[in-house]
């Protein structure tokens, strides 16, 4: 079939042309000698990389990459591995010296609380194009990709004739450098896409808000009644625990909340607490569920009833109620006893007490994408709305979605967005809009959607791919996956042994087997990594 290709798009900047293959012996090297580093690597990225062992990881990644970070193979000898965010140590060292604002957290968790005294630092960010060692440093100095009958005879056999993917599938593959499509099967049809929907919600909210935006929760007293509100700002990243690696604390807003009344010589209050930023209900479509909590401007750890801090879980009835009732206890513990809270509004003439603010957005994306946080992807999907002046319910953040793509000129037709996890079974995108979202990330003109890229998860590495990708293309494949009864997805970039960075997206519905349909998705993402690709 002739396949229409995207619009065209900047060159994405020098990528390495040096196939992975040809540094295997460096690499076997260094995984002897940073056994140190990977334990400490290990540790670090916690239980989303606990099935990541022996060798064969390192062997893999030193073709993994980005658009605009196409790191040449050997680049891991001396840069070491990903760090626990998904980027890599060199691109995070990079970024500090060179001093740039505006993109990934890079775990830094310095600065993630703000105060009421002033803004959070934004979080440093790496340049849109880290040159390998030894490659092109020149503009246009990577070849185009191969496309039509190499890939069509890679790919027909698994995303065309496979059973596996049921009645209804949709392909697409573009070279990000170039914008140039390779390869198509129904691109234009919309299908379910489940998880891969984050993408989308991931371009909207960086684009509406900017990745250096962040979530505010804040306490704020009433004059003249003594009422102390507090205020949720949308961020369920809001953490109770001890620790807090970064994230917001409910218990240094309580912190700074006593020492504010204090100083005010009060120690009882009416305790409130204020939900209003978001609008309409907060029972998601598929209704009381361990993949999401209720959707409301002011949880505590996603109202998780456990110690999780992805994936389903229990979640507590009443995430917001739940969410005040910890603080109260915090309060207490500094000396100032609180009512048993309830609903509120605070007013315009409330003063501000005290404020803590989330990690950066683009972090937010990043930890959304590598986990498939639903709870964070509702929220962002609402921070858009707010932000683009739409109701923030199921509605006016679909609406919101759909209108931020439109305005990019991407292929919105026939795309339908019911929420931002991709969890609504109503939902619709085309793998060309997903492909066109890859392309939009990629693009050099648009550094703040760089997160889009960082984020998705690392085959064999990563979040949702960690169990994923034993061999081939371990480290060379970054992809978003989706999966729902019957809907099996998959979007990402893939790095071909020349050096070349490709988008592709691929979606299944109707299928009967979801284990043997997820298999067929990553033999074709695997194909393309292939030499003959």
């Amino acid at each position: 079939m002739t396949v229409p290709e995207l619009r065209p798009w900047r060159t994405a900047g020098p990528h390495v042309a040096r196939a992975a293959s040809a540094v295997r012996p460096r690499l076997a090297r260094f995984a002897r000698t940073a056994k140190p580093r990977v334990a400490r690597f290990a540790r670090a990225t916690g239980p989303q990389l606990a099935r990541i062992t022996g060798p064969k990881t390192w062997q893999y990644t030193a073709g993994a990459a980005t658009a605009g970070l196409a790191l040449a193979a050997g680049v891991v000898t001396a840069a070491g591995p990903w760090d626990s965010t998904g980027q890599r140590t060199a691109e995070r060292d990079r970024a500090v010296a060179l001093e740039q604002t505006g993109g990934t957290d890079h775990g830094s968790g310095s600065g993630a609380s703000g105060t009421s005294s002033g803004s959070p630092r934004p979080a440093p960010s790496a340049g849109a194009v880290l040159t390998g060692l030894g490659g092109t440093t020149t503009p246009g100095g990577v070849k185009a990709a191969p496309g039509g009958k190499d890939l069509a005879g890679l790919l027909d056999p698994l995303l065309k004739d496979d059973p596996a993917l049921g009645e209804h599938r949709a392909a697409a593959v573009v070279d990000l450098t170039t914008g140039k499509r390779l390869y198509g099967l129904g691109g234009d049809a919309p299908l379910i896409p489940a998880s891969t929907t984050k993408i989308a919600t991931a371009v909207a909210a960086l684009t509406a808000l900017g990745p250096d935006h962040r979530l505010t929760t804040r306490t704020a007293l009433e004059a003249d009644t003594g009422e102390l509100v507090l205020v949720g700002g949308g961020d369920p990243t809001l953490t109770a625990r001890k620790d807090p690696r970064g994230l917001a604390s409910l218990r240094t807003l309580a912190e700074k909340t006593a020492a504010a009344l204090k100083k005010r010589d009060v120690r009882k209050v009416t305790l409130s607490y204020d939900t209003t930023l978001y609008a309409g209900t907060e029972m998601h479509p598929i209704g009381v569920n361990d993949n999401l909590a209720r959707v409301t401007a002011l949880m505590a750890d996603e109202g998780r009833t456990d110690d999780s801090t992805s994936g389903p879980a229990p979640r507590v009835p009443d995430p917001a109620a739940d969410a005040a009732r910890t603080f109260a206890g915090l309060l207490k513990e500094h000396g100032v006893t609180a009512s048993a809270p309830g609903p509120s509004k605070a007013t315009a003439r409330a003063d501000t007490l005290a404020t803590v603010s989330s990690p950066p957005l683009s972090a937010l994306v990043e930890r959304m994408l590598t986990n498939s946080d639903n709870d964070l992807a509702e929220a962002l999907a609402r921070h858009t709305a707010v932000a683009t002046g739409k109701r923030a319910d199921f509605d006016g953040a679909g609406a919101a979605v759909t209108a931020r793509l439109g305005q990019l000129g991407l292929p919105v037709q026939g795309a339908r967005f019911h929420d931002g996890s991709g969890l609504d079974r109503t939902d619709l995108i085309s793998a060309d809009l997903l492909t066109a979202l890859l392309a939009e990330a990629a693009d050099p003109a648009r550094p703040q959607l760089r997160a889009v890229l960082t984020g998705l998860p690392v085959a064999h590495f990563t979040g949702t791919l960690a169990g994923r990708y034993t061999d081939g293309a371990a480290g060379l494949v970054r992809a978003k996956t989706g999966t729902l009864t019957g809907v099996n997805t998959l979007a990402g970039t893939v790095t071909t042994p020349d050096g070349h960075l490709l988008g592709f997206a691929f979606l299944a519905n109707a299928t009967t087997d979801p284990w043997t349909a997820q298999t067929t998705l990553d033999r074709a993402a695997t194909a393309l990594a292939s030499p003959r690709a």
